[in-house]
């Protein structure tokens, strides 16, 4: 790891912060016009929602990092904390870092390393490859995790509490803890955790890194107790860590201290999605959409198998399609009874392995459309454009969720179409999706990688009784919403604290 030199309190002239929560990517991303003004636009997301829940009373503090230009040249006017009135009333402080570092920590490690780990993503006969290269670009995520440990160090009053997020930032715990030991330091995994054979692909050395990096903290937390387990696994394998307990008592001791091991499952804003999804703009994609999906041969409404995910290698969406082609093939009395909106948004494209995965869901969607469509009929409606608004139509129209990826941290999408949907929708859900420990019960559980079964679960799901399907469907909607975003950024706080 890269030591640092220890810091207390900070020169912000708005003073030092109880809570600071600390990500990649922050509330607000800017964008640098052609007359040199600089546009701000709000993000969302859980971490949104929670912080705003904390509260102005609590001094909280937003580190993250500038992802492009704009957002760069907006870190670099502000010197420090950003103006609270581009994002939202939060205080958020954008770091300046590098571009070449940012890039080589964000895509080089962070992405392409961590997360195809975590995912359990390597062509393992070819990947992963860990060379000069990779030792070049793990040395620039050294350095980007110690520029958000010296700002958190220096914005922190003593014994705040900070929030640390996901894979970008494993070392920051520990880098944080040789710097400010006053403080609370808990970190937050959004993605799944790999189990220790599979964690092992990595270099010796980055391998011990992370774990210690986050051993750093006083409670390192998780979205399901599958991926905390997994973790006290790895520190045992790697590091020959002492793991305690189980459940909600469960904890690792390293080198003289101990990290209680913490669950909190994020859940779906109820409130917010009802409400957003009856404004006029949804009920006009609701209109669009009708209209393709169209009527069966007999008058009676089409029914729709319905997924929203980014291309994302992990989504799963090609063995997706081919599980609905296998369903018109082995079941042809669904052919012009059922329609399957596909939203596929591309995500990661200046990586050519991500475009070339999105080309080959268009690809087969195009083969089953050619294969089975008819003149009035196309049996995959896809869409590949980002919009929200039609997401929630879509969302609201849903027969079937399907959701199958071939491991997810959480998946949120399995949660918010049963909140969402008007008529009940049944659920076949991956049991690799964080969301199956708590959802499993009342959906269709399958293995992402059996295009048949998944096939059987979406004739089954299509089968059900309109009351089972209802009354299925309400408690999953109820399951969805029992952590709210906001509720879950708290309990992470109070469980630090306690």
């Amino acid at each position: 790891m890269v030591a640092g030199t220890p810091s207390q309190g900070v020169t912000s002239p708005e003073g030092p912060a109880r809570v600071l929560v600390a990500s990649n990517r922050g509330p607000v991303s800017y964008t640098l016009e052609e007359d040199g003004s600089l546009t701000a636009k709000r993000g969302g997301g859980g971490l949104v929602s929670g912080l705003s829940a904390i509260g102005p009373e609590t001094d909280a503090v937003w580190v993250c990092a500038a992802l492009g230009p704009g957002d760069r040249e907006a870190a670099r006017r502000a010197e420090g904390r950003l103006d609270r009135a581009q994002t939202g009333g939060q205080t958020v402080r954008m770091l300046d870092i590098p571009a070449a570092t940012f890039e080589a920590a964000y895509q080089g490690i962070a992405n392409s390393v961590l997360w195809f780990t975590h995912h359990m993503l390597y062509q393992t006969p070819l990947d992963p490859v860990f060379d000069e290269d990779f030792t070049q670009q793990w040395e620039q995520y050294e350095a980007y995790n110690t520029a958000f440990a010296d700002a958190l160090a220096q914005e922190a009053a003593p014994g705040a509490t900070v929030l640390v997020q996901d894979y970008h930032l494993t070392l920051v715990p520990g880098l944080l803890r040789e710097r400010r030991p006053d403080l609370r330091i808990g970190h937050f995994s959004h993605t799944p955790w790999a189990p220790a054979d599979y964690f092992r692909l990595l270099p010796d050395a980055v391998a011990r890194d992370v774990l210690r990096g986050m051993l750093g903290a006083d409670r390192a937390a998780f979205l399901t107790a599958r991926w905390a387990r997994l973790f006290a696994d790895c520190c045992a394998q790697v590091l020959g860590a002492t793991v305690s307990g189980e459940g909600s008592s469960l904890s690792v001791t390293h080198e003289g201290r101990t990290t209680r091991i913490g669950v909190h499952p994020l859940g779906a804003d109820g409130d917010f999605l009802r409400e957003r999804a009856h404004r006029d703009d949804v009920a006009d994609r609701m209109t669009q959409l009708r209209a393709q999906v169209g009527t069966a041969p007999d008058g009676t409404p089409r029914r729709t198998v319905v997924r929203v995910d980014r291309t994302e290698l992990s989504k799963n969406i090609v063995r997706g399609l081919h599980a609905y082609r296998r369903l018109l093939t082995d079941h042809p009395e669904w052919r012009e009874h059922v329609v399957h909106i596909a939203f596929a948004y591309p995500s990661r494209q200046d990586l050519a392995l991500y475009r070339d995965y999105t080309a080959e869901v268009g690809r087969v969607a195009d083969e089953i459309n050619a294969e089975f469509g008819t003149g009035d009929w196309t049996p995959v409606v896809l869409h590949v454009k980002d919009d929200f608004a039609r997401s929630l139509a879509a969302y609201r129209m849903a027969d079937v969720a399907l959701v199958n990826p071939i491991r997810d941290g959480m998946n949120l999408v399995a949660k918010e179409i049963p909140v969402v949907s008007e008529e009940g929708c049944a659920l076949v859900l991956s049991r690799e999706a964080g969301a199956h420990e708590e959802m499993a019960a009342d959906a269709f559980s399958v293995n992402p990688y059996d295009v048949r079964e998944t096939a059987r679960a979406l004739h089954a799901a299509l089968e059900m009784d309109p009351a089972d399907r209802e009354a299925r469907s309400r408690r999953l909607a109820g399951t969805a919403t029992a952590h709210p975003p906001t509720r879950w950024l708290l309990d992470q706080l109070e469980a630090l604290g306690s």
